[in-house]
């Protein structure tokens, strides 16, 4: 894949803050243009960071980006990327629309792309209403607003639903699914692994400032496994490792857990049956990212301190 098929692409890209905190690590990151990229970490683990990089709010100590082809903090990729980092803020006596009127205002930006970017947050029948009476789902949805005023290629959002009730998370998780169905690539920081799952199409995984995995969430899942609860339990084992490998089962809390296509179901529960085990239970289990994650953090070696 060549570079113009990146919105973004880091090599080696280090920051390191005064007394020697490391903040990020020789990151190589690459966000392919027109998908969800999640990028997934603990707090502290240096998103923020790798953001306001990104955007050339900080200055990296070593290696290099690329942001929309153009170095990080270059006005002409500037003028093409929306962000939100960290909280929103806004006037609380100004409505949503003035409030909006005054970032465009700023950002030498056309006042007709107001009342289009109201609309795409779902915003536009309360964008009379003072800031102060806006939820927080509302108050972080009219910050996503501001950052489409530029009608951007790259929107960068980071931690878009801190501070939201489930309510607010499934509608910003919506949100974020709409904004990323065409051509516009989004770059999504959260530490909550559900939220990345549904709208990802592919993760970076961060941890103490490194990137420890990067691939879809399908890829980073693996294959199924297939658990099965049976009586005897040796029995069953020694059925199960004949018909998928000695190495692909394992005893799980008193069940087995087959590393085995889970398609494969019908045929294990019909040889456990034929060879007298009792099956009581026999299911696929498909593995989720937050599982995934939890093991190469393990990996990684357990504190999540930046």
């Amino acid at each position: 894949m060549s570079a113009p098929d990146y919105a973004v692409e880091t090599r080696d890209l280090k920051k390191v803050y005064g007394r020697g905190v490391t903040a990020v690590e020789h990151l190589n990151l690459r966000v392919r243009r027109g998908e969800v990229y999640g990028f997934l970490g603990p707090n502290g683990a240096g998103k923020t960071t790798t953001l306001r990089m990104l955007l050339g709010l900080v200055r990296a100590t070593s290696g290099a980006g690329v942001v929309l082809g153009r170095a990080p903090g270059d006005p002409e990729s500037l003028a093409r990327i929306g962000a939100i980092v960290e909280e929103p803020a806004f006037y609380p006596y100004l409505s949503g629309r003035d409030n909006l009127r005054v970032v465009a205002r700023l950002a030498g930006l056309p006042e007709d792309g107001i009342d289009r970017a109201l609309e795409e947050v779902d915003l536009l029948a309360r964008s009379g209403d003072r800031f102060k009476t806006y939820s927080q789902g509302m108050r972080q949805r009219l910050g996503v607003a501001a950052a489409l005023l530029k009608d951007p290629e790259l929107l960068i959002l980071d931690e878009p639903t801190n501070g939201l009730d489930p309510a607010g998370v499934a509608e910003m998780r919506t949100l974020v699914r709409r904004l990323g169905s065409g051509d516009r690539t989004v770059l999504l920081s959260s530490h909550l692994l559900g939220e990345v799952q549904q709208v990802g199409d592919r993760v970076g995984v961060i941890l103490h400032g490194a990137l420890i995995a990067e691939g879809t969430v399908d890829e980073l899942r693996g294959r199924g496994s297939v658990l099965v609860r049976a009586e005897p339990l040796d029995a069953a084992r020694e059925r199960a490792e004949r018909l998928v490998g000695k190495g692909n089962v394992e005893v799980v809390d008193g069940t087995l857990r087959l590393a085995s296509d889970p398609a494969e179901v019908p045929r294990l529960n019909r040889e456990l049956v034929l060879a007298g085990v009792a099956v009581s239970e026999v299911r696929p289990v498909e593995r989720t990212l937050e599982d995934v994650f939890l093991e190469l953090t393990r990996e990684e070696g357990g504190d999540h301190g930046r």
